[in-house]
C-alpha cells in the first residue's frame, strides 16, 4: 500500500512498495511531513481514524496512509499503525486521500484475506472522525476460463486527481483473497481512475487479466469470470539463429496505468503463449536474448501491441534476417544546420529494434557536396553534425560490424543520398531502407540446394511507390562477388548455396525524388 505523487506526465511501470499485511506491524504513528511547523503556519486540524476489523471491533493489525492532494496539505502525508486500532494526527486543512489496509485471519491456521480501503476525497476543514470499517468491503474475484490455472499476483491501483495534482495508492496481493471498497463521498467527475490486474498461470499459457476503471469512486468488490472468446491471445517467440541458444528472458505488462506485468524464461527457440484483456488497452513486450557465443545479451522492446478478443498476435523476436529498419519515427532529421542520424541497423527479423544495440564497430559519416562533414563512432548508425547554411548534396555512410556466428549478420553497410537545406524546424530527411524476410527454420537457416523466396520491404521516403528502381543482389562469398535476383510480386528468388554457406544481401535503390540507397548485410542467413 503505498501513496504518492505521481507527475501527470510520469511514465507507469511505477515502483510498488506493497505492504507485507502478514507481518506483525510495529505500534506508532508518523507525523505529516514538517508536523512541527503546521501549527505556526497553515490552519490545522485533527484527523482521527478508525479501524474496524469484519466483527466489527478496534482492529489491528492495519496499516494507513493519508496524503493531501491539494491546498495547504498538498505536501503532507501521514502514516496511521497505531496497534490501538485508532490514530490521531493534525494535518493542515486541504483535500486528501486515505487508503487503509487490514489483515484478518492472522491466527494458526486461519486464512490470511486482505480488506483495502480507499477513501479518494477527505477534505479536511474542520476536526474530522474516519471509520474505516473492514465489514464494508467485497470480494475481487476475477478469474480465467482455465479451471485449472494457478493465481500468481494482483495489483489495484487507484489514482485521485484534484486541482491540478495527481496522486496514488495501491495493494498488491499474493492471494486471490482481496476484499475492497470505496469510503466517503464521490469525488469530481472523473477524478477517480483505477486499475486491476491479475496473473494466473496455465499449463500452456499465462493469463494477465486486467480492467480499468474511471469515475467518481473507488472500487467496491470486483467480480469477473472470463471467457476464452473474450480474450486475446499474444505469442512470444524466441528465435535461435546462429551463435543465439539458450534461454531469455520475457517481460509482458499493459502499456498504459501503473501494473505488476510479468515475467517468464523461454528455453529458444520457443514460444510463450499470453492469454490477455483487450479491455485493459495496448501492452508491451520486452526480450531478451541468450548469447551463446559469449557476446552481450541483447534486449529488444515491442511497444502498444493492438490485441483483439479471439484474435492472435505473434512476434518474433532475435530471429534472422537482422539489418536496418525505419520504425515510424524520423531516422534522419535536419534542424536548423544540424543533421541528425539515427537508423537501427541491427534490427531483428520482425523488425525489432534493439534497446542496447551491442556492436564491436560502428562508424557514422556525413558528406557535404563530397566534402567529410565530420564523423561518429560507438553507436550503430547514430551521428549528429553541424553543416554549413544552405542548400547541397550529402551523402550519410553507416558501418557496424558485431560479434556474431555467420548467418546472424556480422556486418551492415549503408549510405543515402540526398539533398538538404537550413530548416525552420526539425524535418524529417528523405532516406529507406530495405528489409528482407525470408522464410527461415526454426535455427535462423535455409535448407541447402533449394530455391528460397525473400520478400522485399522498402521504408522509409521511398516507401508506397515512391521507388524509381531498386536491384537485390546476393553474394555467397562474403562480398567478394555479387550476383543480381531476379525480382518479382514485392520478392527476390535465389538457389541456396550449399551447406554451411551464408548468404550476404544487398540493395540498391532510387526513389522518385532522385535520393538514393545502396545498402549490403553481411551473412544475412546461413545454408544447412
Amino acid at each position: 500500500m503505498t501513496a504518492t505523487p505521481v507527475p501527470r506526465s510520469a511514465r507507469r511501470r511505477t515502483v510498488l512498495r506493497a505492504l507485507a499485511v502478514a507481518v506483525a506491524l510495529v505500534g506508532g504513528s508518523t507525523p505529516a511531513r514538517g508536523g512541527a511547523a503546521f501549527a505556526a503556519g497553515p490552519e490545522t486540524y485533527t484527523l482521527t481514524v478508525r479501524h474496524l476489523d469484519r466483527e466489527g471491533r478496534t482492529t489491528a493489525p492495519y496499516r494507513s496512509q493519508v496524503t493531501g492532494i491539494s491546498g495547504p496539505g498538498a505536501e503532507a502525508s501521514a502514516t496511521l499503525d497505531d496497534p490501538s486500532g485508532v490514530t490521531t494526527v493534525r494535518l493542515p486543512r486541504g483535500r486528501y486521500v486515505l487508503d487503509s489496509t487490514l489483515a484478518s485471519g492472522l491466527e494458526p491456521g486461519g486464512t490470511i484475506w486482505t480488506d483495502w480501503i480507499v477513501q479518494p476525497r477527505l477534505d479536511l476543514d474542520r476536526d474530522t472522525t474516519v471509520v474505516v470499517d473492514a465489514r464494508t468491503t467485497a470480494p475481487v474475484d476475477v478469474r480465467p476460463p482455465d479451471g485449472s490455472a494457478r493465481f500468481e499476483k494482483s495489483s489495484m491501483f487507484v489514482e485521485v486527481s484534484h486541482g491540478g495534482a495527481t496522486r496514488t495508492v495501491n495493494v498488491n496481493n499474493g492471494s486471490t483473497n482481496l476484499r475492497v471498497a470505496h469510503l466517503g463521498p464521490e469525488t469530481e467527475a472523473g477524478a477517480v481512475k483505477q486499475w486491476f490486474d491479475a496473473n494466473w498461470k496455465g499449463d500452456t499459457a499465462d493469463y494477465l487479466l486486467g480492467q480499468t476503471f474511471t469515475g467518481t469512486r473507488a472500487l467496491t468488490g470486483l467480480t469477473r469470470h472470463y471467457a476464452a472468446g473474450e480474450l486475446a491471445t499474444l505469442n512470444v517467440r524466441g528465435a535461435t539463429g546462429p551463435g543465439s541458444a539458450g534461454t531469455g528472458l520475457i517481460g509482458v505488462l499493459p502499456t498504459d496505468g501503473p501494473t505488476i506485468g510479468v515475467s517468464r524464461s523461454l528455453a529458444t527457440p520457443g514460444t510463450a503463449t499470453f492469454l490477455v484483456t483487450p479491455g485493459r488497452g495496448t501492452w508491451d513486450v520486452s526480450y531478451t536474448a541468450p548469447r551463446a557465443d559469449g557476446g552481450a545479451p541483447t534486449t529488444y522492446l515491442a511497444d502498444r501491441i493492438a490485441v483483439r478478443a479471439g484474435a492472435t498476435a505473434t512476434h518474433t523476436f532475435d530471429g534472422p534476417v537482422f539489418g536496418p529498419a525505419l520504425t515510424g519515427r524520423p531516422a534522419v532529421s535536419r534542424d536548423g544546420d544540424r543533421i541528425t542520424a539515427d537508423v537501427p541497423l541491427f534490427a531483428d527479423g520482425d523488425g525489432h529494434v534493439p534497446w542496447t544495440a551491442s556492436a564491436e564497430t560502428a562508424y557514422t559519416s556525413l558528406y557535404r557536396d563530397g566534402v567529410l562533414v565530420g564523423a561518429a563512432s560507438g553507436t550503430p548508425g547514430r551521428g549528429e553534425f553541424t553543416v554549413a547554411p544552405g542548400a547541397a548534396s550529402y551523402r550519410l555512410a553507416a558501418t557496424a560490424t558485431r560479434k556474431a556466428a555467420v548467418g546472424a549478420t556480422t556486418r551492415v553497410t549503408a549510405s543515402w543520398t540526398f539533398a538538404s537545406a537550413t530548416t525552420a524546424e526539425p524535418t524529417a530527411l528523405p532516406v529507406s531502407v530495405v528489409r528482407f524476410s525470408p522464410e527461415l527454420g526454426t535455427a535462423g537457416t535455409a535448407t541447402a540446394g533449394r530455391p528460397i523466396r525473400i520478400p522485399v520491404t522498402v521504408q522509409g521516403a521511398a516507401a508506397d511507390g515512391r521507388t524509381r528502381s531498386l536491384t537485390v543482389s546476393a553474394s555467397t562469398d562474403g562480398g567478394a562477388s555479387w550476383t543480381r535476383l531476379p525480382l518479382d510480386a514485392g520478392a527476390a528468388t535465389l538457389r541456396n548455396p550449399p551447406a554451411g554457406t551464408a548468404v550476404s544481401l544487398r540493395a540498391e535503390l532510387t526513389d522518385t525524388a532522385g535520393n538514393t540507397l545502396d545498402q549490403t548485410v553481411t551473412d544475412a542467413y546461413r545454408t544447412e
